[in-house]
């Protein structure tokens, strides 16, 4: 069977120990959990976690029902990845900028629409939000420069138009 990467949000009751139960059952099923980003719903006491995970379609649809039905926190668990979403990450990076570079470097993070958040005699440290592919661009043009830290998210999604419980 293909793999692919998959982007399965899930909706969890605010509760000690939600997270750890269902990354367990990732671990358990063999899967590897390629990003993770945990945050505030619109609801009050729920959260919303996006997994980005690697494998086919049926391994997939399997953990996603073991998810409802073994954590009793989660509401549901729905795989957007054939959808039509939104995807964001942000990241932060901490880029060697000596005086010499730093017009160079300015002008490719405005290319990005990226901004400057902190500037020392030695650092730069960049803050850009997009599409994987955009962060991973910024990242390409900026490690010539030497990359001293690194701190991305991880993929966040939503599907557009409507509601993944309307659906």
């Amino acid at each position: 069977m293909v793999s692919t990467k998959h982007t399965l949000v899930a909706l969890v009751e605010d509760k000690p120990g939600v997270l750890n139960r269902m990354v367990s059952l990732f671990r358990r099923r063999n899967f590897n959990i390629e990003s993770i980003a945990v945050g505030s719903s619109e609801m009050s006491n729920f959260s919303r976690i996006t997994f980005v995970v690697d494998g086919s379609p049926t391994m997939v649809e399997q953990v996603r029902k073991q998810l409802m039905g073994k954590v009793v926190e989660v509401v549901k668990v729905t795989d957007i990845t054939d959808k039509n979403i939104v995807i964001r990450e942000l990241a932060l990076i901490k880029i060697k900028a000596p005086s010499s570079a730093r017009s160079e470097i300015i002008q490719i993070v405005d290319i990005f629409h990226a901004e400057i958040v902190d500037v020392t005699q030695e650092y730069l440290t960049i803050e850009i939000t997009g599409p994987e592919d955009k962060i991973e661009s910024l990242l390409d043009l900026l490690k010539p420069f030497g990359i001293k830290e690194l701190a991305r998210t991880g993929r966040i999604a939503m599907t557009c138009g409507t509601l993944v419980d309307e659906e």
